[in-house]
């Protein structure tokens, strides 16, 4: 019975993309309707008025206002537009989901809310049309997270061609039903979920020669990349093309807080990787071994200064592991250091190139 039911279930398409109706529109409330009548699965969502209730709270912020009053508000807000008309139904096909959400800039007026005064007006309208690019989806979900939900930016691209395997989930958070969905896609959905106006586009080949100018390049050249991919050969080419356009390039080790800043904006003659890259042949990395590898990968992710339990690890591969490890609560600590970093880098609060260790095991002693 079970075969059977398996053997008629599609497989899960990549989407990760919401759909937008706005009801004041005949073509979409038809379209909305349609698709209610045909999957009858769908769950509707419609919180419209406490995002209403919360957006007067915030514009009057002197006293709190009576239940009356907000309601007044409300009503004058809306005018005579029917409730299901204001604003906009976001369809999620991948949950099979339909949430009715305010519009755009009131959206953004909410979600940011609290970040005022620590983010100021100015500045989230600047970080609104900042684009950031990332590759490497197992640290990058949590950075690609913490971006999304500070909302420093305006649009994310996301490169990696790499599933999601059960090993991963000590440090990628999701559920067991997303086994072997894109990483790339996964990090997608989920801002989606938390912000469906954030623009974002997957890469789901990862970065590769063919597509580097379209990552770096299209819809308007990354105001920041963000390199956490395992491959030497991608890691230089990467930076050569950063460093070709001035974006800067930040990166995050995943042990001891280590963040890397190149600062190719600033400074269009540093040599990549802080002059740590030796001159060597980009196609002859391909036919290499790790072990051949090791005395380039060295100096770039700075391996003589690792925490002794990832240099063991590192001689552990291919003996008891398979991969070297990396723990949740570095993941996470890398997307905050590098969240923070763009933050500033963007907001031009943070000039400098280099290397930079946020150590508990030296400050929490």
């Amino acid at each position: 019975m079970i075969q059977e039911y398996l053997r008629k279930q599609q497989d899960e398409p990549n989407d990760y993309k919401p759909v937008f109706y706005y009801l004041n529109r005949e073509q979409d409330h038809k379209a909305l309707a349609a698709l209610l009548a045909s999957h009858s699965h769908i769950r509707i969502h419609d919180q419209l008025h406490s995002q209403l209730r919360e957006l007067m709270k915030i514009r009057h912020p002197t006293r709190p206002l009576t239940p009356e009053e907000s309601e007044q508000k409300i009503s004058e807000y809306v005018g005579d537009l029917p409730m299901e008309e204001f604003g906009v139904w976001v369809y999620y096909p991948w949950s099979n989901r339909v949430v009715h959400l305010v519009e755009e800039a009131d959206f953004i007026e909410l979600r940011t809310s609290r970040n005022r005064h620590k983010i100021t007006t100015e500045e989230i309208a600047m970080l609104s049309k900042k684009k950031i690019g990332i590759v490497g989806l197992s640290v990058g979900q949590s950075i690609a997270l913490t971006l999304a939900m500070e909302r420093l930016c305006g649009e994310l691209r996301l490169a990696d061609f790499d599933k999601v395997e059960l090993t991963n989930m000590n440090r990628i958070r999701t559920g067991v039903h997303n086994i072997q969905v894109s990483k790339a896609v996964l990090a997608a959905r989920e801002i989606a979920e938390l912000d469906p106006y954030l623009q974002v586009k997957c890469y789901l080949d990862g970065m590769t020669e063919d597509n580097l100018d379209s990552f770096f390049t299209d819809g308007g050249n990354l105001d920041i990349f963000v390199e956490e991919c395992d491959g030497i050969d991608m890691k230089i080419l990467s930076r050569i093309k950063a460093k070709s356009l001035g974006i800067p390039v930040i990166m995050e080790l995943n042990d001891r807080g280590m963040v890397d800043i190149e600062r190719f904006d600033l400074e269009p003659d540093r040599p990549l990787l802080h002059g740590f890259i030796p001159d060597l042949d980009i196609a002859g990395l391909k036919g290499l071994t790790d072990a051949e590898k090791l005395p380039i990968f060295r100096p770039m992710v700075a391996i003589d200064d690792m925490s002794p339990r990832m240099k063991f690890s590192l001689g552990e591969i291919g003996k008891t592991i398979t991969t070297w490890p990396q723990l949740a609560s570095s993941v996470v600590l890398g997307g905050a250091i590098v969240a923070d970093t763009c933050r500033r880098v963007l907001l031009d609060q943070l000039k400098s190139s280099g290397r930079y260790y946020i150590d508990f095991e030296q400050l929490i002693v």
